[in-house]
């Protein structure tokens, strides 16, 4: 499955996740769309203090402006498989779909 045999809007949040990787130089980026469209992208925290997923800062940047369930993911790294954390998130705010992506946009699976 690549990013272009998606649907455009699952693809745009792959495309949001990657972007924010690269932009802040991170591990992780992810982007997640809440139930009336809206796109929250977030990179992983890593403070000696705080450590954070990328999907766990975008989940709660939904959460936090109002959001009540999640239509989709998008997690961009280089791992293999996503979190159990990540997937917990996710869970929390219904049965969306995650979309596992390389750094390239390949997309190694689909979750949940």
């Amino acid at each position: 499955m690549t990013e272009t045999s998606l649907a455009p809007e699952d693809s745009k949040i792959i495309t949001l996740a990657r972007a924010a990787r690269a932009r802040n130089g991170t591990a992780e980026g992810a982007a997640v769309r809440d139930e009336t469209g809206r796109t929250y992208t977030a990179t992983n925290v890593d403070l000696p203090s705080l450590k954070l997923s990328a999907v766990q800062v975008a989940v709660a940047m939904a959460v936090s402006s109002g959001a009540v369930s999640l239509e989709a993911a998008a997690l961009v790294t280089d791992e293999e498989e996503p979190g159990a954390a990540d997937l917990a998130a996710i869970e929390d705010l219904g049965d969306a779909v995650l979309f596992l992506a390389a750094p390239d946009g390949a997309v190694k699976g689909r979750y949940i």
